[in-house]
């Protein structure tokens, strides 16, 4: 996870009080151009996929989920609302937080609750998903980009802490998730600043899919995965980039399309040691 790589979506939220009435700007990652606190919610541009994520978000909270924003409609300008996740974004200044193996676990957790969370979730009719990577398995709706650029934790043992960022939520599997907060969470890097040793990382890969409760299967099916999803993003961005799409096509050009092509090598040629990791004992 190279320092030089900004999110993809996602905004840093502003930790104090707020005016019900005062708009605060929320920075941070690539496409929060429009994103303003007010008070103790959240004003988002709303897209095609806003209805569809709002009843997702809906269910989740209905069914105990609630390490994710509550949907609250719109607003007199057709901006999405959101309840304002208290807080600060793990990437880049507090990833610290997330070196104990008991966070680690606490997120390997969190995910797990989601995916048993959603699976009984039915999308509206007509429902219309923003749907950047195509997913090979249609098990759930996948929230595709669990990463610490996406999660909000409040100080303390007890903090909260919440998923944001769902606008592209789309249907998935729940290892192509995994897969994708396994290279974010841990991280699999080429990049030597971010780069565990490899016990290390194979150890931490470990403490994740262990909170997460995978089995023996899955566990051997997401062994490939892991460099699978990771090279996906490199081909998204190059793909992107020959469109001449933004923000992809910037992002390629700072050098993100290369750092993704990196880890996705970097843990494809790892992948016995992932494996025997995850099957050891």
């Amino acid at each position: 996870m190279p320092e030089t790589r900004s999110r993809v979506t996602g905004t840093s939220c502003e930790p104090g009080p707020v005016s019900d009435h005062e708009e605060v700007p929320l920075s941070g990652g690539n496409v929060s151009a429009g994103v303003v606190r007010v008070g103790d919610t959240v004003r988002r541009p709303a897209g095609f996929w806003t209805p569809a994520v709002h009843a997702l978000l809906d269910h989740l909270h209905g069914a105990g989920f609630t390490a994710a924003p509550r949907p609250l409609g719109l607003d007199e300008r057709g901006r999405e609302v959101l309840s304002f996740a208290p807080g600060e974004a793990v990437w880049p200044h507090r990833f610290a937080l997330l070196d104990p193996p008991g966070s680690l676990a606490r997120i390997g957790r969190l995910i797990r609750a989601f995916h048993d969370a959603v699976a009984g979730f039915v999308p509206p009719p007509g429902a219309r998903w923003n749907t950047l990577i195509p997913d090979p398995g249609h098990e759930i709706i996948a929230h595709h980009d669990l990463a610490p650029w996406n999660l909000v934790a409040e100080d303390g043992p007890a903090g909260r802490w919440t998923f944001i960022d769902w606008d592209n939520a789309a249907p998935g599997s729940r290892l192509w998730d995994l897969a994708y907060a396994a290279h974010g969470f841990l991280p699999l890097s080429a990049h030597p600043h971010w780069r565990r040793t490899d016990p290390h990382a194979a150890a931490r890969l470990r403490t994740l899919v262990d909170a997460y409760g995978l089995d023996e299967d899955g566990r051997r099916a997401l062994v490939p995965l892991l460099a699978r999803r990771t090279r996906s993003m490199h081909t998204f961005l190059r793909e992107r980039h020959a469109a001449g799409e933004q923000p992809w096509a910037t992002l390629w050009d700072k050098g993100h399309g290369a750092s993704w092509h990196a880890d996705a090598a970097y843990t494809e040629e790892r992948e016995e040691l992932w494996r025997a990791a995850l099957l050891a004992g």
